[in-house]
């Protein structure tokens, strides 16, 4: 739970830490505003990703699902500034299928928190394979941490990749490379 409060506290704090006045007219209400914000950046911490994985639907199909270019936003744990970037997701069902905009209502579950980008791309993968239960799940993502462009190293443009494979994606290259060549057709 958001404690806007707290949060009001800290970001005073915060800004007369860095030498601001408070109480000038363009951060009075800037300390209640950054909590308002928190509410939208954070809360997924409040949601869990069974929520929006236990509809389903049955198929006869075990062709994989590719829901790719899932565009996200969240928060790194080590700097608190963001990083965001493309989620892509395949899986084989097993007799099951959920809505696309399921899957990109998972990431956002996950992504809404201070976050990892390795942890990330497991919790999706996990979520997954915990609550639809298909034959296997791989979750790759490509991101942009602003904690290397606008501060220490200073790379703008750099991308972090992670890719994580559960199930059949484990063991069967053949369901990796069919999911590379999918990824990466000639329409991107």
């Amino acid at each position: 739970m958001i404690d806007h409060e707290k949060i009001e506290q800290s970001v005073r704090l915060f800004l007369e830490g860095i030498g601001e006045d408070v109480s000038r007219e363009g951060l009075k209400d800037t300390p209640e505003r950054i909590a308002r914000m928190c509410e939208e950046l954070y809360g997924g911490m409040e949601e869990d990703a069974s929520e929006h994985l236990s509809k389903t639907f049955s198929v006869d199909s075990s062709e994989m699902v590719i829901e790719r270019d899932i565009t996200f936003y969240s928060t790194c744990e080590h700097h608190v500034l963001p990083f965001y970037g493309k989620a892509h997701i395949a899986y084989i069902p097993d007799g099951k299928v959920v809505g696309l905009s399921k899957l990109a209502r998972t990431v956002e579950v996950y992504a809404r928190r201070l976050q990892l980008q390795e942890q990330l791309t497991g919790q999706i993968a996990d979520a997954l394979m915990e609550h639809m239960q298909p034959k296997g799940a791989l979750v790759m993502i490509e991101a942009e941490h602003m904690c290397m462009t606008m501060r220490g190293i200073k790379k703008p443009g750099s991308r972090t990749v992670t890719l994580v494979r559960r199930g059949v994606f484990e063991t069967d290259p053949v369901l990796e490379e069919r999911f590379f060549r999918m990824l990466y057709t000639e329409d991107r």
